[in-house]
């Protein structure tokens, strides 16, 4: 187990290999770069200190879930979010597991089988195509993933043709001064990622919650 907060460094080089993961939505040379092995990233990106700052529990809270609702997760990578998304929307919700990388859902639906977590699904997404169905789930989260999307203006509208009426996207992702996170040359101001969603057809604001890294902007529909 790593200390995230003794071990600020490899901390960021973790999120730097996030950042790699989902390039291959922006630069030609990360777009041939593969994941073969997702147990070396899950160590770092699902280890239980990392709980103290990113706050999962206030975040599911915020995010208002229900029983029975259908929660996607964008980029869900090795599936920290989703024993907590699970929980929120019970037995007669569904979580659906979005990634690009195959390895990451293969190691997704292995996690998912282990810890009995029945009303998980994964789907393989594209660059510009969540793989989620027209009008079929209730709340999106994004974390630490809107800024690898290159017309993100243009997803935000795919993704409010994936959202029920009601429905919210909640990003949440590195403010400028995070001591983890992507190089800076990456990092979106709050203000920006919300003017993109209300391009893209939704009401955006800031939210209030507060995180110790990171920023949650909320797009409703």
């Amino acid at each position: 187990m790593h200390d995230h907060e003794a071990h600020p460094q490899h901390e960021q080089h973790a999120e730097h290999a996030q950042h790699e993961q989902h390039e291959q939505h922006g630069h030609a040379g990360h777009q041939e770069h593969r994941f073969e092995d997702p147990e070396a990233y899950a160590e770092s990106w699902n280890d239980p200190a990392r709980d103290a700052w990113q706050q999962p529990d206030a975040i599911i809270d915020a995010m208002s879930l229900e029983p029975r609702m259908t929660v996607a997760e964008i980029g869900a990578g090795t599936g920290y979010f989703l024993p907590f998304l699970s929980a929120a929307v019970g037995d007669a919700g569904q979580v659906l597991a979005v990634d690009i990388e195959p390895n990451m859902l293969a190691f997704i639906e292995a996690t998912v089988a282990e810890k009995g977590l029945g009303n998980v699904a994964t789907r393989l997404a594209s660059a510009g195509d969540s793989g989620l169905d027209a009008a079929s789930v209730d709340r999106i989260l994004i974390v630490n993933v809107w800024h690898h999307i290159p017309d993100r203006a243009a997803y935000a509208q795919h993704l409010r043709s994936r959202l029920r009426t009601g429905g919210s996207v909640w990003i949440v992702d590195f403010t400028a001064d995070s001591p983890s996170g992507p190089p800076p040359e990456y990092r979106l101001a709050p203000e920006l990622v919300a003017e993109e969603l209300r391009a893209g057809g939704f009401e955006a604001e800031l939210h209030s919650l507060v995180l110790e890294r990171q920023y949650v902007v909320v797009g409703r529909y």
